[in-house]
């Protein structure tokens, strides 16, 4: 039985006929438009095109933002002006299949624990280091939704007691800390201050400003300013990980997003600052920490794969 999944980004909208399997058949990728209207039917004019192609049986749609608990309404979604916005209904009137729409880290998080690095646990926490810090949690094969549909927001923890503003209108959420956009600050922060990092030093003087691939080079190329920006970022993150360990209890923890492509050299500080957080460690059972497997294609395979289904 094949489905579609589409997951909607701030620049680009990717969609696919993904099968049971979940491998993807064909796929297809646009802008997002800016305006709100021509977004919904950019996504409309992509699931008829791609279900044209094959006999497709529903459609998920992964969405940044709040869902309510029917999989139907955008309660709030971040970078879209979309405020109880009735998505399903809109899409299915124009696509004439059944429409599942799924927060964007709680599809990508099915997707790994489908298909991918937690595809053989039965409980796992996916955290993405984006933008932003997505969440996604598996409870024993369940994915876990909460009371109003919007539970797994993990990036938005409060981390830091009166910490740095966050966009979600609090302070010192998790994602300020353990983000991409966090490695950029704290990278030029420390080449700001000098010391360590020729580097990085070298990039903010000809840049003006430190991109998140321009430490992730020189964290390979061994630059030690580059290096410390990111164990503040992995130490923040396995920190949190020792509390969700503590309320969650699960084997795995897998992490995505663009800061997870340095593997290795972001895991191991991730480990450190975990056992050193953890209620009990020496006395009791650790989870694993794996780096994601499906990279940017995780949101519309695990869109797909809930399309249609019933928890």
């Amino acid at each position: 039985m094949l489905k579609v999944g589409i997951d909607i980004g701030g620049t680009k909208i990717a969609g696919g006929v993904v099968d049971p399997e979940g491998r993807i058949l064909e796929k297809l990728r646009v802008d997002t438009p800016t305006d709100t209207a021509q977004l919904a039917g950019a996504v409309i004019d992509m699931a008829r095109h791609l279900g044209s192609h094959h006999g497709v049986s529903a459609v998920g749609v992964a969405a940044a933002g709040f869902i309510d608990r029917d999989r139907a309404t955008v309660i709030h979604a971040p970078n879209i002006a979309w405020r109880n916005e009735p998505l399903q209904a809109v899409l299915e009137q124009g696509i004439d299949l059944p429409v599942t729409i799924e927060n964007d880290a709680n599809a990508a998080g099915w997707a790994e624990f489908r298909f991918g690095a937690a595809r053989n646990a039965d409980s796992m926490v996916m955290l993405t280091m984006g933008t932003g810090v997505g969440g996604a949690i598996v409870s024993d094969g369940q994915l876990f939704r909460g009371g109003h549909g919007i539970g797994a927001e993990l990036g938005h923890m409060r981390f830091i007691r009166d910490g740095l503003p966050c966009g979600c209108g609090q302070n010192g959420c998790l994602e300020q800390y353990a983000s991409g956009r966090a490695l950029q600050r704290e990278a030029n922060a420390i080449a700001d201050a000098g010391g360590i990092g020729a580097g990085l030093a070298a990039v903010r003087a000809e840049k003006g400003t430190i991109s998140g691939p321009a430490v992730s080079r020189l964290v390979l190329a061994g630059d030690e300013g580059a290096i410390e920006a990111l164990r503040r970022v992995a130490t923040a993150l396995g920190e949190a990980c020792g509390g969700f360990q503590a309320v969650l209890d699960p084997e795995l923890f897998v992490i995505g997003g663009g800061v997870a492509q340095l593997g290795d050299d972001l895991l191991e500080p991730v480990r450190i600052a975990y056992e050193t957080s953890l209620p009990g460690y020496g006395d009791r059972p650790v989870a694993e920490f794996v780096i994601a497997e499906l990279g940017n294609d995780a949101g519309l395979i695990g869109a797909a794969d809930l399309a249609g289904t019933e928890e």
